[in-house]
């Protein structure tokens, strides 16, 4: 039964990304009457199904922590594309766009996805466990990115408004490259070890040994399709966005709703993917996806926008309001009280999770 199902799964995962780049094609800059709108919510939703499976393919091909690398820096350079792409559209909403999808990222994934796969691996299996080092090490390098790039521009004074001089922005970019390569270097070559799931005793470990590891024909081509299926997930987010635009609107919601909305299709497959992995208490494998986006978030966008605004029009806003300092800051203390032990109960989970209702409810009613 699993060896029928098996050409099914690879039928579905190779037609849905195809299926979404075709539509994306067709659809792109046009106006999309509520019927098409509805289809493509559906083939969204499956390339996001399908860019989850090839993630995983691609992960257990090449282990871990790189495997949860890649998922993280192909939806963060995308999201990043897409990021420049409204920007380029214009309008005075567009300057703070950069500013509430990095902490819309941020708060996702540092309260979401973390609180989410706390909860399910300790529901699920008692406690969860993970190593602290590589997870202290990663919660480190996101709370200084984003002090550094969304915090900093609020009291600086070169430039009026929360916004840095050109200056200041350019040693953030830098600062947010330097940080962003040191952690995956660290990760990946120096101190692998830290990044890498634990047994409930502490002992590392360094294979799976459920499965047989893929071919690398077969990873190079899911990684081919999870970039085609990354690339439709927000091309087609892009797409709706105008329908949920309007959604918001005739609900009287704050305009920043839609930034959530669409923050949350394209973490969706990370999200997905982190799941499934506390459910079979790798929470290390988690929390890598969950912080490594965060942090890809950061210190991928804020250079990227750096260099977009030489040649957009406009200013770029990046302080974020006292409303959502105090989120940040208390989202830093708590991950850190959590990541000292090294274990997790669902307490910790909850509080995760109330943090990011909070910043839920104050995106709805600030």
């Amino acid at each position: 039964m699993i060896a029928r199902r098996r050409p099914l799964v690879a039928q579905w995962t190779t037609l849905v990304p195809l299926l979404a780049a075709v539509l994306l094609v067709f659809t792109w800059g046009r106006d999309l009457p509520g019927p098409v709108v509805a289809l493509v919510t559906l083939v969204l939703a499956g390339a996001v199904l399908a860019a989850v499976h090839h993630a995983e393919v691609v992960a257990h091909r090449v282990g871990e922590p790189f495997g949860s690398l890649v998922l993280a820096i192909a939806v963060t350079i995308i999201e990043v594309a897409l990021i420049v792409t409204l920007m380029a559209d214009g309008g005075d909403k567009s300057s703070t766009l950069a500013r509430d999808t990095v902490f819309a990222a941020v708060m996702i994934t540092c309260n979401g996805i973390v609180g989410l796969c706390l909860m399910v691996a300790s529901l699920r299996h008692g406690t969860a466990v993970f190593n602290p080092e590589g997870t202290g090490a990663a919660l480190a390098t996101v709370a200084t990115l984003a002090t550094l790039s969304l915090v900093l521009p609020t009291f600086t004074t070169s430039k009026p408004g929360p916004e840095f001089s050109t200056v200041q922005l350019t040693f953030a970019a830098l600062s947010s490259l330097v940080l962003y390569g040191l952690f995956v270097a660290t990760q990946t070559v120096r101190h692998r070890d830290y990044f890498l799931p634990i047994t409930r005793h502490g002992e590392v470990i360094t294979a799976e040994e459920h499965a047989e590891a893929p071919t690398a024909r077969t990873a190079s081509i899911s990684l081919g399709l999870l970039a085609l299926a990354l690339i439709g997930v927000v091309g087609l987010a892009k797409g709706v966005s105008p329908a949920i635009e309007s959604g918001v609107e005739a609900a009287g919601l704050h305009h920043a709703v839609v930034g959530v909305i669409i923050a949350l299709l394209v973490l969706l497959p990370e999200t997905i993917a982190a799941l499934r992995s506390s459910r079979r208490d790798r929470v290390q494998t988690s929390l890598n996806l969950a912080l490594g986006s965060a942090m890809a978030s950061i210190g991928l966008t804020i250079p990227a926008v750096a260099l977009a605004s030489l040649w957009l029009s406009g200013p770029l806003v990046l302080g974020l309001g006292s409303t959502h300092m105090v989120l940040l800051a208390l989202t830093v203390v708590v991950a850190s009280l959590t990541v000292v032990p090294g274990r997790a109960t669902p307490l910790q989970g909850g509080v995760h999770l109330v943090l990011f209702a909070a910043y839920l409810e104050l995106a709805i009613n600030p």
